[in-house]
C-alpha cells in the first residue's frame, strides 16, 4: 500500500476542489475547512485540532522575523541540469513548473533578520518546492548562509522541510550532505551557533546532514523525521512499528530532540535562544 500524498498547495481563490479530492484547506484530522486569510492568522495551525499545515517558506519567514527586518540574499542561484535528466518529464521542466508554482527559485531561501530585535541569519526551505528536496544550489544557498553567520557574527537559524537529496542531481545532489556539515563545522569553529527547526517533514540526506547538527535542535508536533519513511522500514525489517515511529514526539523521547513546540512558541523561543547565543547577549 502506497503511502498517503502530501498536499502542499495553497487555494488563492477559496474553490472546493475536484471531486474526492480533499481541498488544501481541509484539516485532515477534524475535517474542518479553512479560508487562506483564516489560517494565516493562525499561523497556519488548525484552531480546533491543532494539526500543523505547510507553511510556505515566506510564511514561515513573516512568522518568525521582525516586520521588514528580512533581506534576501543568493536569490539569483538557480539549480541546473548537468546529467540532462528526465524521467516522466525533463528536469528542466520540473524545476521551471516548481518556480511557477511557489514563486520560489529554488527550495530554500536565505537572508539576514532579526528576532525580537536580535540579529540573525536565517535558511528557510519550503517542501512545495519539488519536496523541499537538495540539490547543488540549495547546498550552495545553505553553505552561503552560514559563511554570512560566520562573517557577521550572528547566529543562523534553520527550518527544514525536506523529502532527501534530489534524485535528478544524482551524485551531485548526494555531495550536499558532505558540503553542508562542513558548512556548519565552518560556523562553529568561527564560534557561532545555529538553531535548528525540524518540520514536517524532514527526511533523508536533510535530516542526515544539516538539519541535525543544530547546537539547539526543536520540532514541531507530529512532524516526521526519519531517514527513510515508516513504510520502507516495515516493509525492510518485517516488523510492526510504533505508531508514532520517526514523529517528533518519539525522537524527543529518545533524546534526538531537545524540545518540541507548537508554532505559536516558537518565535518566542527562538528569540531567547539567540540572545543567549549573540555575542552581545546578557
Amino acid at each position: 500500500m502506497s503511502s498517503p500524498r502530501i498536499d502542499v498547495s495553497i487555494e488563492h481563490r477559496g474553490a472546493p476542489g475536484p471531486p474526492g479530492k480533499r481541498h488544501p484547506n481541509t484539516c485532515p484530522k477534524c475535517e474542518s475547512h479553512y479560508r487562506d486569510d483564516e489560517l494565516d492568522a493562525n499561523l497556519w495551525v488548525c484552531p480546533q485540532c491543532g494539526h500543523h499545515f505547510p507553511m510556505s517558506a515566506r510564511a514561515r519567514i513573516a512568522s518568525l522575523a521582525d516586520p521588514d527586518s528580512f533581506v534576501e540574499e543568493a536569490a539569483d542561484v538557480r539549480s541546473e541540469d548537468p546529467l540532462h535528466f528526465f524521467d516522466l518529464r525533463p528536469y528542466a521542466e520540473r524545476l521551471a513548473e516548481a518556480e511557477l508554482k511557489t514563486g520560489l527559485g529554488e527550495a530554500m531561501v536565505i537572508g539576514q533578520a532579526s528576532i525580537e530585535a536580535t540579529p540573525c541569519e536565517l535558511a528557510v526551505m519550503d517542501f512545495a518546492f519539488m519536496g523541499g528536496s537538495m540539490g547543488s544550489a540549495v547546498g550552495e544557498k545553505f553553505s552561503r548562509a552560514c559563511d554570512g553567520a560566520a562573517e557577521r557574527g550572528i547566529p543562523l537559524v534553520s527550518v527544514a522541510a525536506s523529502g532527501g537529496a534530489r534524485m535528478q542531481e544524482g551524485i551531485l545532489a548526494l555531495m550536499q550532505l558532505p558540503k553542508t556539515v562542513a558548512a556548519v563545522e565552518d560556523l562553529k569553529d568561527a564560534g557561532g551557533a545555529i538553531v535548528s527547526v525540524l518540520t514536517h517533514p524532514t527526511t533523508g540526506g536533510v535530516l542526515a546532514s544539516f538539519a541535525s547538527l543544530g547546537d539547539v535542535v526543536i520540532a514541531e508536533p507530529n512532524a516526521l523525521m526519519s531517514f527513510a519513511g515508516p513504510r520502507v522500514v516495515q516493509q525492510t525489517t518485517r516488523e510492526k512499528l510504533p505508531d508514532d515511529f520517526g514523529l517528533s514526539e518519539s525522537n524527543f523521547r529518545f533524546g534526538h530532540l531537545d524540545a518540541v513546540l507548537a508554532r505559536s512558541e516558537l518565535k518566542p523561543y527562538v528569540a531567547r535562544l539567540l540572545r543567549l547565543f549573540s555575542h552581545n547577549g546578557d
